[in-house]
């Protein structure tokens, strides 16, 4: 009858396990790197704790007994179930730091938040927290930043992840009420909405549509894109946007295109790393899964 005191150590079944497989205590010695004598001295706890004998002499070697070969596959799971345990807790270990995500505030609010859900159910181990801008002085060290700029970074691992592609947006009133837009010429007549960050999307603009040297009516500046974009639907003035920022109001009418014109930028949206920070599975999961979520977002920005 089977002793009711503590399991068997794993050791005692690693042990069994190589003699059944071995057929050899000498062999099986040599395969968990143990003594021959600890070896057999293994099997005999083992066979006292179970209260039967599991191996039995044979002329090539033990043979398992019946109790033995019905004891085997058990042992086996066991050994199986307590090495993948220990596998979760490492990657539960490695996964457990909260990833620190820090990205500028529209790149949020037109894409990922909306998206983020189907990773956080994918990966309901993986806590990321997210970070917002303050100032160049006032940010949390993060392990992952999401920034407008013109790659690459030196001393950064960087991904191009959309954002290149610039659109001039207006509100049909707007249009109306200034007399519509018969040529790219006519941004000149027109109040800029600018955001502080892009100064280049004006250069840009009139280098694309040959209007170097010109100059808006007025341009009033903001510091973030959703207020720019609220700025442009209530008729404020005209914007030089990334288009899947605003392909909602574009696709609804609330903003339009005029004459299509708009121009692609050196400035885009990128995902930087350090490439020499510490980098978990889950760091290496939510850097794909991003990169992947980005290209979607401008396929269908540009559709």
């Amino acid at each position: 009858m089977a002793s009711p005191n503590l399991p068997p150590s794993t050791t005692a079944l690693r042990v069994f396990l190589a003699v059944a497989r071995l057929g050899s205590t000498a062999k099986a010695a040599s395969a968990v790197h143990l003594t021959q004598s600890a070896v057999s001295k293994q099997i005999q706890a083992l066979e006292e704790h179970l209260g039967i004998a599991l191996f039995e002499r044979s002329p090539t070697g033990l043979k398992a007994t019946e109790a033995g070969t019905i004891y085997r596959p058990y042992a086996e799971a066991a050994i199986e179930q307590m090495e993948r345990g220990a596998r979760r807790i490492a990657e539960r270990t490695a996964l457990g730091r909260p990833i620190r995500l820090h990205l500028v505030a529209i790149a949020g609010e037109r894409w990922l938040m909306e998206r983020f859900p189907s990773f956080a159910q994918a990966h309901p181990e993986i806590d990321v927290q997210f970070t917002n801008f303050i100032s160049e002085s006032q940010t949390e060290d993060s392990d992952i930043d999401i920034v407008h700029g013109i790659g690459p970074w030196p001393d950064r691992e960087a991904h191009y992840l959309f954002g290149r592609q610039v659109a001039l947006v207006a509100a049909p009133a707007l249009l109306e009420r200034m007399g519509g837009f018969t040529s790219p010429a006519d941004i000149q007549k027109m109040t800029l909405l600018q955001h502080f960050q892009m100064p280049a999307f004006w250069a840009e603009f009139t280098e694309a549509h040959g209007l170097r040297g010109a100059v808006p009516a007025h341009t009033v500046r903001y510091g973030y894109y959703s207020v720019i974009i609220r700025a442009a639907m209530a008729g404020l003035g005209v914007a030089l946007a990334p288009r899947c920022y605003v392909a909602e109001e574009l696709a609804s009418g609330t903003l339009v295109n005029p004459l299509s014109l708009g121009f692609d930028s050196t400035v885009g949206c990128w995902m930087t790393l350090n490439p020499r920070g510490q980098r978990g599975p889950g760091v290496e999961a939510l850097v794909g899964w991003l990169r992947e979520e980005a290209a979607r977002f401008e396929a269908e920005a540009s559709a």
